[in-house]
């Protein structure tokens, strides 16, 4: 192929107008004025991606941020997919946790050994049981609990009532008495700790709580509505329904010494209640668990379908539980 053909071959690509009627210089020059209005525009395109201002466009700086950045990406996706890609490390087997019997002291676990956690105990061998697990080195007390089938949010199934052990609580209880005068001279005598009106209300003004049981008057518990907040989340505001507002305040105040304990179903429908101390032996805590038991039998309300008694539990201070046969509570 001559030079004036690869020429014409040339110019058509770049479409030029030029035929076989022109010269070979003729054609040259028209290649040669495009090619070099090409690279022109070239230059000028790369000059303003390098220099332009960062009012819509990014800079220099800007664009070697960006590649310095997608370097960066990209690179952290080749370490994944060879991490991805390596052999996967075998798991180490977790170390089981211990069970909670397990996790207590060597003397709980020793009195546990005692009771067969498959089997349910009468009250009175429970009651045995609970005197021969305690392991503190005080008096233990020693606690009934039982889950009723109760609904505690409905207000003939909050199961609440007073009952006076026979043995006793083996506590000593301390008493305040707020009544007029004559209410006084008589609680005093009968061995309330404290009473009065005056001196009362200061301990009160004061929220100084020196006692376990308040009992009042009904003509004076107008004057303890606004200690409600005090006495009510201490359990020791005055009420109907637990004997501690009365009239005969002699009686009331000879029932808390003998052991007058008052109890109500929780919000998960369990009652908690101490029935004495390990001291008391056997035969007091029967008395006071059968006292207890009969209490709760003769609260149960009428709307109740089903079982009312679900389980029950007989513990010591800090040991361990004792599950009972819940046939004779039901």
């Amino acid at each position: 192929m001559s030079k004036k053909a690869e020429l014409l071959q040339e110019a058509k690509k770049l479409k030029l107008k030029v035929s076989e009627k022109n010269t070979i210089a003729e054609i040259e020059a028209a290649i040669k004025d495009v090619s070099e209005n090409v690279q022109t525009k070239q230059n000028d395109e790369d000059t303003e991606k390098q220099h332009v201002a960062k009012a819509g466009k990014r800079s220099e700086k800007g664009i070697q941020e960006a590649e310095a950045k997608q370097a960066k990406i990209d690179s952290q996706k080749s370490n994944n997919e060879l991490e991805d890609n390596s052999e996967v490390k075998p798991k180490i087997a977790a170390k089981p946790a211990r069970s909670r019997l397990e996790r207590r002291g060597k003397k709980y676990r020793k009195a546990a050994e005692k009771i067969k956690q498959d089997k349910k105990y009468t009250l009175k061998e429970a009651l045995s049981l609970a005197i021969e697990t305690s392991t503190t080195n005080f008096d233990s007390s020693v606690e009934l609990h039982v889950r009723l089938g109760v609904d505690p949010r409905q207000a003939d199934q909050n199961i609440r009532d007073v009952v006076v052990l026979p043995s006793g609580t083996g506590k000593t209880v301390r008493i305040a008495v707020f009544g007029d005068v004559e209410d006084v001279q008589k609680a005093k005598k009968a061995g309330a700790d404290i009473a009065g009106e005056e001196e009362l209300l200061r301990l009160l003004d004061k929220e100084q709580i020196d006692f376990d049981v308040l009992i009042s008057t009904p003509t004076m518990m107008a004057k303890l509505g606004k200690y409600a907040k005090v006495l009510g989340p201490k359990g020791l505001m005055p009420n109907p329904k637990s004997g501690t507002v009365t009239s005969d305040v002699a009686k009331a105040i000879s029932e808390a010494k003998a052991g007058r304990v008052e109890y109500r179903v929780d919000s998960t429908g369990i009652i908690h209640v101490g029935i004495g101390k390990v001291s008391f032996g056997n035969d007091k805590l029967l008395d006071n668990a059968n006292a207890l038991i009969k209490s709760i039998k003769s609260a149960k309300p009428s709307s109740i379908k089903g079982a009312y008694v679900k389980s029950a539990f007989i513990s010591s201070s800090m040991g361990p539980s004792i599950q009972l046969e819940i046939v004779e509570l039901n």
